[in-house]
Formats: structure tokens, C-alpha cells, sequence
């Protein structure tokens, strides 16, 4: 009963063994492996959730999250086949390896004659000459054909086993153990012990946006994590000893043995504002230094330092020093402010009883977008400095904001460009600002600000309706009051809710038989109102609107009444203007610690020569059967290659040819 049940304990674990190391399951693995790896260079990871819902939407975003393509070559289901690759291939080392070994060095000195004459390549020849001479020829030939040749002794006959290439059986297992010492080197990469600990919760991840310092030590790696991948920015003249390494809908804190300080960010643009190039000096503080490390990083240029490799990646704004001139739009008791504050700082601004926040939370000095040029073809243009930032209600709700320094060309009139949106998951919606002849914002700011004066508005509907009375002189007061009251009105709903708020106001007030007309009535008289308050803004720049407007004041006009009529959806109490900055810029960097990185490129070594071995060494054999016949002595000649037949069969010819000349023979039996 035991031996029984011992062998079928045997049995079963070589039916395990042969399914393990099975090239169908290996092959099956390998193939997932590389579609998964496929994926993850496709797929940018570790990116943060809303830039993932932006670009998939909800739902594919939570099916690509729960299967973890995000973060591929570390999700569970990624390294368990990488172990199991890894378990396949070395079953199958372990049964194929001796095998192989022993095949590189048996010359199978047993072959019997039929054998060699069912070969497909085979001579056979009858030669007068004495066996041993015979023996000797053959053996002389092969030996100069570069084989390795082995005699045997029969009763009656000798054969001659000849080998070349056998060394391209280590190219099957150089390629197979390639793979494990790959696997291995992932593995340790992989950093299976941090997966572990975020299994049982000892890790947990931080998902709030708070400073590194009040980041829970539940959510901070020490020094000791073995590997790791992560990202920290530092400004010019600041230094970091942690890094930040993006899992999943959150980070971790991963502290440095020594501190990185960054002395000074350069970077080089092209004509066009581009940049062309961007490097850094850092400067690296270690206790176990006599003097701090000096050394400059550039993009594929690393700086290692002790089995750290810190990378050049990126670049952003430091905290920059923003200078800005806040110029109110919704109300005349609001003064124009001066304000300063810094990227990733801010700024509180009143409003009234309601205590806003500016969130400065970013600035570029170059700005490079497509202009289409009047020849129809389009050019990269650099559009100059820019700051965004996040105006924050009491509730919390908030816009963000694009503002840009320098106008911007537009069919021959300059204009200041500003974008809004409410979500991140919209485009920006632009409103463009005209310029007046000095290419500066203040008239279409001191236009706003007179319309947002009651008493100018009241004095400008007054002389308006007085001018279109003026050849109606018996129109009642009324009637007069009447039309004065209208237009003060139409310019107050104008400046408070844009063309909007008229157009509802004609369709709930008028009778829908007479409303195209009250419309152009109505438009027509706010267009006169506007134009009296506009020559007002003119008189007190200087100008003499009396003897006439020019054409460039005219276009202003217009484009200033067509934004103030759409200024409803641009939502925000003042236009902040970029007046100044002083510009910081910050490195961002990457530091890896990856101690499997030799491994796989030891693994790599091992598959390339691996694989130059298969396809480049062939094994090939000739045997030659050598014994006495009635006739004298006959000599069988065969060979095989384990690849490409088609070359060995012109190989073989040429060999057999040879030694067939040095047996003397000169015409093949």
C-alpha cells in the first residue's frame, strides 16, 4: 500500500512538474506579460485620478482603475506573473538543463550503419585503401572542417562521431535563464514587502493635500525601502530629503538618506519660446560626506549617488512673485487694488460682506500655440508670460482663471486674452479685451467703471433722450420721462446682466407681435446711451470726440460694447492684471532606487547571447562507419544540422566532397 501510494505521490508531482514547465504555459504567460507591458508604456502611470476621468470618462476610468492599469508594473496580478513566469522557467531549466548539457557533449558513438543510411544526407563509398588509413583521412578532414571528432571501436567496425556548434545549446538555456534572472530582477524591483504592508494596512495612503511634515507616519517610508520610484520639485535654493511616490488616488512620503538642494535651473528656448533644453546644478548634503557633492543633471544624464539615480525630468514654477492689478467689473463702490502674492500662495480679497480667495496656483513665462497666418498656414507663436489661479467662494466653490500679460494680435487690434472655466474637465472659455491706441487696458476699464455709475448712466439716458426729442419740442414731460427711465434701464441690465438680461427682458415685457420692433428700438437707443458715455471716456483722456472719432477709437467701441455684452459669463468680481513678476523656477526631478536594475541587465546580456547563439551557431554532427566488406572497405558518410537544412545540405556536399578527394575517390557510389 505505501509503494502505491508513494507512486502515485510521484506520479502526481511529475504531472505538476511537466505542466509547469510546459513551453504552452510559458509562452501563455509571456505573452500576457508583454500585452501588459504594452499597456503600460501606452498608458502613462501613476498620473493623477482627474487627468485619468478627464480622458476615459467615469466609467472606463473605474474599470481601468480596478484592474489596475494605472500603476501596471506594480499591481498584484503583474508580479504574480512574473513569479509564476518565473516558477515555469525555472522547471523547465531544471528538466530540459542536464539534457541539453549532456546532448553538447554526447557524440553518440553508438550509431549503427542502417541508421546512417536512412539519413537524408548520407555518402556511401567502397575504397581499397586499409581501415586504419581510411580511418585516418576521415578523421583528418573533419578535424580541419573545424569539428571536435570522437572514435569508437566495434567488433568489426569504427565509428567516427564528429560535432560543431554544440555550444548552441547553452544559447536554449542562456535564453531560459535569461528570463529567470529578468523575472528576479523585476521582482526585487517590485518591492513585493511595501505591496504586502499596503495588503494589511501597516502602509496606508495619504489622498489629502497637506505639507510632507503633517503627513501621518503610516503614510512615510523610511530610508530603508529597498525600491522605489518618485518625484519631488525644488525650487532654486531649496532642498528636499523625501520624495513623493504617486500609488493609485494618492501618494507616499519616501524620506532620502541625504538631501538634495538645488543651486541653480537653467534652461534654453528656441526662437519660438520652446524650450530646447533645461539642466541643473544640485548640490547633495550627506552626513557621510567630508563636503557637500556638486554635480549638473541634464535630461538622460543622471547623477548617481550611493545606488540612488536621480533624474532630470521636468520643470515648473518655484513661486514665482506675482505683481497683479485687481480692476473691479460688477460694482462702482469697489476700488481698484493693488495686490502681490506668490504660485501656490493666497491672497485674500473682500468683496463687499463676502471674504473671497485667490489661489495662485501656477505661471508660465512662455506660451507657445498655433497662429494661422493670412497665407492659411499655421505657425507655433509665442504668446508670452501667464499666470492661472482659483477664485475660491466662503462655500468653497471655485473658477479657475487664465490670465495673460502681453496682448495678443488679432486681425490688425490688439487684445488681453482671459480664460474661465468651472471645472478642470472643461476647456477654457476666452473673453478678449480691447486695447486702446497706447495697447493698454485702462479705457475699456474707465468705460466699464462709468457704466457702472448710476448717476453717469442717468445724465447720459437724459442727454440721449433730450438729442432725439430734440425736433419734437411739444412732447409731454411723460413721455419724456418715460423714454429716460427706459434707457437708464436698458444700460443698467446692459451692465449687470449683458445683452442676456435685455433680451429676457423684451420677451416677458413686450407682446410677441411687437417685439422685433421694441428690439431694434431698444438696441438702437442703449447703442446711442453707450456712445455718449464712450465720448465721455474720451474727453477725459484728452481727445475731442467733437470733431470726429477715428476709425481705430470706432473699432474699440464696438469690440468693447461686444465683450461688456457677454461679460455676464465671465463670473468674478475683478480682472486681474499681471502688472510684474520676479520669476522662480523649480527642477522637477525623479529619484530611483532600483536594486534589481543590474539583475535585469544581466538578464538582458544573457538573452542577447542567448539568442545569437540560436540563431547563429548551428549544432551539426557527421558520423562516418568505417568496416571491411567483400568488397574492401566501406565508408558511411552522413550528417544532420538542427537547423536550416537548406545550408547544411550545401555544407554536407562540400564537406563530403572534400574528404571523398581524400580518400581518393573521384566519383561518388
Amino acid at each position: 500500500m505505501q509503494s502505491n501510494k508513494a507512486k502515485t505521490r510521484k506520479s502526481t508531482g511529475a504531472i505538476l512538474l511537466e505542466f509547469l514547465g510546459s513551453m504552452n504555459l510559458a509562452i501563455t504567460v509571456l505573452v500576457t506579460i508583454a500585452i501588459a507591458s504594452v499597456i503600460g508604456t501606452v498608458l502613462q502611470q501613476n498620473e493623477d485620478y482627474a487627468s485619468y476621468i478627464i480622458k476615459f470618462g467615469p466609467f472606463w476610468h473605474e474599470a481601468f482603475e480596478s484592474i489596475g492599469l494605472y500603476d501596471v508594473y506594480s499591481v498584484w496580478w503583474f508580479l504574480l506573473l512574473l513569479g509564476f513566469l518565473l516558477l515555469s522557467t525555472s522547471v523547465c531549466v531544471y528538466r530540459n538543463g542536464p539534457t541539453m548539457l549532456r546532448d553538447m557533449k554526447h557524440y553518440r558513438l553508438n550509431a549503427a550503419r542502417n541508421s546512417l543510411k536512412a539519413f537524408h544526407h548520407n555518402r556511401i563509398w567502397q575504397v581499397q585503401s586499409l581501415p586504419d588509413e581510411a580511418i585516418n583521412l576521415v578523421t583528418a578532414q573533419l578535424e580541419h572542417e573545424g569539428f571536435k571528432v570522437r572514435r569508437k571501436q566495434h567488433d568489426e567496425h569504427v565509428v567516427l562521431a564528429a560535432m560543431k556548434g554544440g555550444i548552441n545549446r547553452l544559447g536554449y538555456l542562456f535564453t531560459h535563464i535569461a528570463i529567470v534572472v529578468i523575472c528576479v530582477g523585476a521582482l526585487i524591483d517590485g518591492n513585493l514587502p511595501l505591496r504586502l504592508a499596503m495588503l494589511t494596512n501597516d502602509i496606508e495612503i495619504e489622498t489629502r493635500d497637506m505639507p510632507a511634515s503633517q503627513v501621518p507616519a503610516k503614510s512615510v517610508l523610511g530610508d530603508d525601502n529597498p525600491a522605489f520610484r518618485g518625484a519631488v520639485n525644488i525650487s532654486e535654493g531649496e532642498s528636499a530629503n523625501i520624495v513623493f511616490l504617486n500609488i493609485r488616488d494618492g501618494y507616499l512620503v519616501q524620506k532620502l538618506p541625504f538631501a538634495v538642494e538645488l543651486k541653480d535651473f537653467r534652461i534654453e528656448h528656441y526662437p519660438t519660446g520652446q524650450p530646447k533644453s533645461f539642466e541643473s546644478d544640485l548640490v547633495i548634503h550627506d552626513d557621510d560626506l567630508a563636503e557637500p557633492l556638486q554635480e549638473t543633471i541634464a535630461v538622460n544624464h543622471p547623477l548617481v549617488y550611493k545606488g540612488y539615480r536621480i533624474f532630470q525630468a521636468s520643470f515648473s514654477d518655484g513661486g514665482s512673485k506675482l505683481v497683479l492689478k485687481a480692476w473691479p467689473l460688477q460694482d462702482d463702490k469697489l476700488q481698484t487694488l493693488d495686490l502681490k502674492g506668490e504660485v501656490f500662495g493666497k491672497v485674500p480679497l473682500q468683496v463687499g460682506d463676502k471674504e473671497l480667495s485667490i489661489e495662485l496656483t501656477e505661471f508660465r513665462k512662455f506660451n507657445i500655440n498655433p497662429v494661422t497666418g493670412e497665407d492659411g498656414k499655421t505657425e507655433q507663436k509665442n504668446f508670452g508670460p501667464s499666470f492661472t489661479y482659483k477664485l475660491r467662494e466662503p462655500s468653497g466653490e471655485a473658477r479657475e482663471f487664465v490670465n495673460y500679460m502681453s496682448p495678443i494680435e488679432q486681425d490688425g487690434r490688439w487684445y488681453y486674452m482671459s480664460g474661465i472655466r468651472s471645472s478642470v474637465a472643461e476647456p477654457f472659455r476666452y473673453l478678449y479685451i480691447p486695447t486702446d491706441s497706447n495697447v493698454s487696458i485702462e479705457r475699456f476699464m474707465n468705460f466699464r467703471a462709468v457704466l457702472l455709475d448710476a448717476a453717469r448712466v442717468r445724465k447720459a439716458a437724459e442727454l440721449t433722450v433730450k438729442d432725439l426729442l430734440f425736433d419734437v419740442p411739444q412732447a409731454e414731460e411723460s413721455v419724456r420721462q418715460g423714454m429716460i427711465t427706459t434707457a437708464n434701464r436698458l444700460v443698467t441690465m446692459y451692465a449687470t446682466g449683458g445683452l442676456a438680461s435685455i433680451t429676457a427682458f423684451i420677451e416677458t415685457s413686450i407682446p410677441e407681435e411687437e417685439r422685433e420692433s421694441a428690439a431694434q428700438a431698444y438696441f438702437n437707443m442703449l447703442r446711442t446711451v453707450l456712445g455718449n458715455l464712450y465720448i465721455e471716456v474720451l474727453q477725459a483722456e484728452g481727445l475731442e470726440p467733437a470733431k470726429g472719432v477715428s476709425e481705430a477709437d470706432s473699432a474699440f467701441f464696438d469690440d468693447a460694447i461686444s465683450v461688456m455684452g457677454n461679460l455676464e459669463a465671465y463670473a468674478t468680481p475683478f480682472y486681474l492684471q499681471l502688472v510684474d513678476y520676479e520669476h522662480v523656477e523649480a527642477s522637477g526631478l525623479q529619484i530611483t532606487r532600483a536594486p534589481g536594475k543590474d539583475t535585469v541587465y544581466l538578464g538582458c546580456v544573457m538573452l542577447i547571447m542567448g539568442i545569437f547563439m540560436m540563431f547563429y551557431i548551428q549544432h551539426r554532427r557527421c558520423w562516418a562507419w568505417i568496416g571491411k566488406t567483400d568488397k574492401g572497405v566501406e565508408i558511411i558518410f552522413a550528417g544532420s544540422s538542427n537547423r536550416n537544412e537548406r545550408d547544411f545540405a550545401e555544407d554536407f556536399d562540400r564537406i563530403s566532397g572534400r574528404v571523398a578527394a581524400r580518400l581518393g575517390i573521384n566519383k561518388q557510389d
